[in-house]
């Protein structure tokens, strides 16, 4: 075993060179710098990726929520559109709903005009051929006024006078009937009078009578009168 506490005389030591522990220091500051650098760099490194992954995740955010806003904006679009499609159509079919019922109306009161233009034509000539249509007349107006009366006065157009006088005088022999022939009231009509009572019918009055329950006001144009 080696002894290391062995005094050394002064003829055994060599030429002395001093120790200088500048050259260790040096390579201990390069080396701490040279650790702090690769610290600070992986620090930086750490951060610029927690920055990216922060604006990624804020990218991915803003996009998902600017997704939703444009979709929830379309949505709003697209439901007002079909709503203001909706109320568009309910107007046209309203307004084309009136104007088939004004044409309908128009063409209702067309069709019965013709009716009663034909109506016109066919009582006309049915009066002018067959004055016994004449007599369910007389009959009713003889029925609202003798009921406590035993007379009453008749007034015809003179032709319908010649055929019905003797024919309403047999139908009602219990009563005192006058007739007169009148040229102021149109064939298949008459007036019946009964104790101040006057029974309209005349044709004319009779025509306005049934075509009010149409709705018309047509007059009775152009009444025959025949001497």
């Amino acid at each position: 075993m080696r002894n290391y506490s062995r005094f050394i005389p002064g003829e055994e030591i060599g030429a002395v060179e001093q120790w200088s522990f500048g050259a260790v220091d040096t390579a201990s500051i390069l080396l701490a710098a040279q650790l702090k650098a690769r610290e600070d760099a992986s620090d930086q490194a750490k951060n610029n990726e927690i920055k990216q992954q922060g604006y990624a995740e804020g990218f991915a955010q803003g996009h998902a929520q600017a997704t939703l806003e444009a979709q929830r904006q379309m949505a709003d679009f697209v439901a007002n559109q079909a709503r203001q499609a909706a109320q568009n159509f309910t107007q046209l079919f309203v307004s084309a709903q009136a104007q088939l019922a004004d044409a309908e109306q128009v063409m209702a009161e067309g069709v019965l005009e013709l009716a009663c233009e034909l109506a016109r034509q066919l009582l006309r000539h049915e009066l002018s051929v067959n004055p016994n249509a004449l007599q369910p007349v007389i009959r009713e107006a003889l029925g609202l006024l003798v009921a406590d009366n035993k007379s009453a006065m008749i007034r015809l157009h003179p032709l319908d006078f010649e055929v019905l006088e003797e024919t309403m005088r047999a139908e009602f022999p219990s009563l005192s009937l006058t007739f007169l022939a009148d040229a102021t009231i149109a064939r298949g009509g008459c007036l019946v009078e009964s104790a101040g009572t006057v029974v309209d019918g005349t044709v004319e009055k009779r025509w306005r009578r049934a075509i009010a329950t149409l709705g018309l006001h047509s007059p009775w144009q152009e009444a025959v009168h025949e001497a």
